[in-house]
């Protein structure tokens, strides 16, 4: 048997290098793997947080609304021109959210999530019941112009969808105090107060 030369033992040499390259690889794939997986969470955050200003805005506006719409109820014609264009304000901040409700997931709250959207339903069905009753009024009224005179069954009707308008009503506004939890709870994952928004629309 044919003593070793120096020469034969290279390979050996040559297992260190390809240690070198398989850990250099594995620690290059766990690092793209953490940065991937950190960009994802920050990612994740940063969509929470916009989504939180988005509907805290929305809600804190509608508040904000609903507040000013009670005292104008309380004066003058209680269904009057500037109560009626307040509320219609109030329906348009609902829109924008149905417009952006898929952006309800981007919170990772789902009770919040629910909170939110049962606050808007809770709103929006009385809503559109005082829009459809004062609605109704308007044509009724106009048939009793035309006929000359009112009736019994008009009466009748006059009062039903009154009071119906007015049971819708109050229905809004106890639904509306439903609102600040929910908004204090997204000021905390927007890292933003919404309580501002009350001064100015009350100052501007």
């Amino acid at each position: 048997m044919a003593p070793l030369r120096p020469e034969d033992l290279d390979f050996i040499s040559s297992f260190d290098t390809v240690w070198a390259v398989v850990l250099g690889a594995v620690l290059a794939t766990l690092g793209g793997f953490a940065a991937t997986q950190m960009e994802r969470i920050v990612g994740r955050q940063e969509r929470e947080r916009s989504a939180a200003l988005l509907f805290g805005e929305v809600l804190a506006t509608l508040a904000v609304i609903l507040e000013l719409t009670g005292e104008t109820h309380g004066r003058g014609d209680p269904y009057g021109p500037v109560t009626m264009r307040l509320m219609r304000s109030a329906r348009r901040e609902m829109d924008i959210y149905e417009r952006n409700r898929e952006r309800l997931f981007d919170l990772r709250d789902g009770e919040l999530r629910a909170r939110i959207h049962t606050a808007i339903v809770r709103l929006s069905v009385p809503f559109d019941g005082v829009f459809d009753a004062s609605r109704e009024l308007v044509e009724l009224e106009n048939r009793v112009l035309a006929a000359g005179k009112s009736s019994a069954e008009a009466d009748a009707q006059r009062t039903m969808l009154r009071d119906r308008r007015d049971a819708a009503f109050e229905f809004a506004l106890e639904a509306a105090a439903q609102l600040q939890p929910i908004i204090v709870r997204l000021e905390s994952l927007a890292r933003h107060s919404f309580q501002g928004l009350n001064e100015i629309a009350r100052n501007g």
